[in-house]
């Protein structure tokens, strides 16, 4: 089928203090993406603390991992390598199914890339590819800009990101951090999380508009 493979690993794994409550904490946020953002196939843990998810298209994946990347816990981070193409299923093996396709071969390509630019730039985090060298091009452009806000946020600005990412409004975020309507909007303008709020429901619009016309 045509789809989008998301591996995701951990940065630094070797020096967590305790692995499984960090796996709990990555599925956690994988989840409540999911629940905004339904995937393919839910995340699941493979082997050597990564982690594989199955996206129906390349802007649900994007919005995916970003839901993730602002969920997760402080000091805990990700590298995220999309792959747009195919994926084939050879069979279920007892942590997940057994799969193939060029949508893993290139979300791997991804995750190595990521992984050589972040000797240069530690905050990047997530990597496209496509079989389109236009559309790479394209998202991983996007894609650098987003992982540089996002890193640069402080504890509270990415909780107020991950609530509105989630679809509560500024009143309830306000409510939960004891703060006034008026300092949530001055942070997540401050923070480029608005910014970043515009872009996911760009994503969002741009997509359902590409679903209606398919179905007319």
């Amino acid at each position: 089928m045509q789809a989008v493979g998301i591996i995701a690993d951990i940065v630094g794994s070797r020096d967590l203090k305790d692995r499984a409550a960090a796996q709990r904490a990555i599925l956690e946020a994988f989840s409540g993406a999911e629940a905004a953002v339904p995937a393919v196939r839910p995340a699941w843990a493979t082997v050597g603390d990564e982690f594989q998810l199955i996206a129906a298209t390349w802007q649900d994946a994007l919005r995916i991992a970003v839901r993730v990347q602002a969920l997760l816990p402080g000091g805990l981070r990700l590298r995220f390598g999309i792959g747009v193409g195919q994926i084939n299923t050879v069979e279920e093996g007892e942590v997940g199914p057994i799969q193939d396709g060029t949508a893993w071969f290139n979300a791997r390509q991804a995750i190595e890339t990521i992984e050589e630019l972040q000797q240069r730039r530690d905050e990047v985090l997530t990597g496209f590819m496509a079989d389109d060298p236009e559309l790479t091009a394209a998202i991983t452009a996007q894609l650098l800009f987003r992982d540089h806000i996002v890193a640069r946020m402080k504890a509270r600005e990415r909780r107020l990101f991950a609530a509105l990412l989630a679809g509560a409004t500024q009143q309830d975020a306000a409510r939960a951090e004891r703060i006034s309507q008026a300092a949530v909007s001055q942070a997540l303008h401050r923070s480029g999380a608005m910014a970043l709020l515009d872009a996911d429901a760009t994503l969002e619009t741009v997509q359902g508009d590409s679903a209606a016309k398919e179905e007319s």
